[in-house]
């Protein structure tokens, strides 16, 4: 069997004054997720366990996000984590801590054969 995506999820998540990478990306996930209900794996039969779950975050410093944070998220499936360089720094005019921006895009799939 071959691995199919089903479905891509997009989210946006800041850190307004801590500069914590992680927490930016956390909310960029949850922003992803918790703006729909999507029963994918019952669409198609599969327990939700069978979920492959491809998360790739962008942010501008990539080694501060602390991936299991990140997979714990998930209530169900198999999480793979990817973090990029992307997302944003934005410099505060105070000179604190740059407000941070994560993206985060979610791709679910499942190992099932193509019909046609």
């Amino acid at each position: 069997m071959a691995k199919r995506r089903v479905l891509t999820e997009f989210g946006m998540g800041t850190s307004l004054r801590r500069q914590d990478y992680t927490q930016a990306a956390s909310r960029a996930v949850k922003d992803a997720l918790w703006h729909n209900s999507i029963n994918m794996a019952e669409l198609f039969g599969f327990p939700k366990d069978a979920m492959l779950i491809d998360l790739e975050i962008g942010v501008q410093q990539p080694d501060q996000v602390d991936t299991a944070a990140l997979a714990a998220i998930f209530p169900y499936g198999q999480p793979r984590v990817k973090i990029v360089l992307g997302g944003l720094d934005i410099p505060r005019a105070d000179g604190g801590k740059p407000t941070v921006i994560a993206n985060a895009a979610i791709s679910v799939s499942f190992e099932m054969e193509r019909t046609k």
